[in-house]
């Protein structure tokens, strides 16, 4: 397979793999070369790429897409820290990816609690006829 690990600024990998370990919203998982087409969300956590001399390479990715079509793996990310270290990699998914998961939905519940407030308004508005 040939993997492609996309950044928005640069490919941050681009290498023949034999195996791909990664974890998506219900659990990890792992794609070997025949396995069927898909396409995945990625979930915070370790992403890995097994060469075919056996060696590994690991990243600290937060969320994205992982899309299989035939011998093309592509994987798209916001952030990726490359690292051999997994206690420091699954660090760094702990607190910062995983950190701003929940800061990404406290916001969005404001920003719902205020787009519902402005319907209540409005409403309100219609209502006495202004």
């Amino acid at each position: 397979m040939q993997l492609q690990l996309l950044l928005p600024t640069k490919i941050l990998f681009d290498q023949p793999v034999q195996k791909i370990t990664a974890e998506a919203k219900n659990g990890a998982f792992c794609l070997l070369p025949n396995h069927v087409d898909w396409v995945t969300l990625l979930v915070p956590g370790i992403f890995v790429a097994t060469l075919a001399s056996g060696e590994d390479h690991y990243w600290a990715i937060d969320q994205g897409v992982l899309v299989k079509c035939g011998p093309q793996v592509r994987v798209s990310a916001q952030k990726a820290v490359p690292g051999q270290d997994l206690s420091n990699l699954q660090q760094t998914v702990q607190l910062e990816f995983r950190r701003l998961d929940d800061r990404e939905k406290q916001a969005r519940h404001i920003l719902a609690r205020l787009e519902n407030s402005f319907v209540r308004e409005l409403g309100t508005q219609q209502l006495l006829g202004n």
